[in-house]
């Protein structure tokens, strides 16, 4: 494999992460594409819908990057307000236009804001949900804490995460591709190899679905389930903040 990036505290990564993400924005959407064959579209609108908001409800995406899981919201809940917030404000103007190219103008607003520090009043939000964004942060239960803290009683949280798959064999093709191949596409693409050797190497020693489940539930999230998607190459989490009475299970 190629070396893992190191870091000599939590301020470096965050701000390795900060400007790696400046640097490969414009071409951060290709890559995503490239990388999934194209599902992650479809795993966005999976957490758009299982966001379950009420009518003219309110959602914050955390770490929303170029607006992805926005756009799947503001589809899913026309009357609602959509909010996204990102540290990166190269990767949120890199998004901008898609809005206009959806025809959802106007109907999404982006916020300047660290995922471990949100710029929101308590119980601001009916839900919310984050994509790809816990093996970048450097204190996984601060996020969930804080995630917690914007979310209006009895709202969700929905959080989408690569997970390594189980299968043996398919274990080692997944981590062949994902250790060789995707530096190097990502190299040839962005100019920016070492992106994505680092960001493979964000998965080696990464909670497993389970282990985040747990810190969920240590946050005090209520009915934590997740599930497994694309032969276990990603997973979303759903929890809720006090517990009801439905016990509902994700359809996904």
């Amino acid at each position: 494999m190629p070396d893992k990036p190191t870091f000599a505290d939590v301020s470096e990564k965050a701000t390795y992460v900060s400007q790696m993400f400046a640097r490969i924005a414009p071409h951060y959407d290709l890559m995503n594409r490239l990388m999934t064959g194209g599902r992650d579209h479809a795993w966005r609108q999976q957490v758009a819908r299982l966001a379950a908001l009420p009518s003219g409800g309110c959602v914050l995406d955390v770490a929303t990057g170029t607006g992805d899981i926005v756009v799947s919201l503001a589809r899913q809940y026309p009357d609602a307000q959509v909010v996204g917030a990102d540290f990166s404000f190269e990767m949120m103007q890199t998004g901008r236009p898609k809005f206009a190219a959806a025809g959802l103008d106007g109907c999404i607003t982006l916020a300047a804001g660290d995922a471990l520090r949100l710029p929101f009043a308590d119980g601001s939000f009916d839900a919310v949900t984050t994509g790809f964004a816990l093996r970048n942060v450097t204190d996984i239960p601060r996020i969930f804490a804080e995630m917690y803290r914007v979310v209006k009683s009895g709202g969700r949280v929905v959080c989408l995460e690569i997970s390594r798959p189980t299968l043996p064999l398919f274990r080692s093709l997944f981590d062949f591709y994902f250790y060789r191949v995707v530096p190097w596409v990502g190299g040839l693409i962005s100019g920016y190899r070492e992106a994505y050797t680092y960001l493979p190497h964000s998965l080696t020693d990464f909670l497993t679905p389970e282990e985040v489940k747990a810190v969920m539930e240590e946050i005090g999230w209520r009915q934590v389930r997740y599930r497994r998607l694309t032969m276990g190459t990603v997973a979303i989490h759903v929890g809720v903040r006090e517990c009801d009475s439905k016990g509902e299970e994700i359809d996904a």
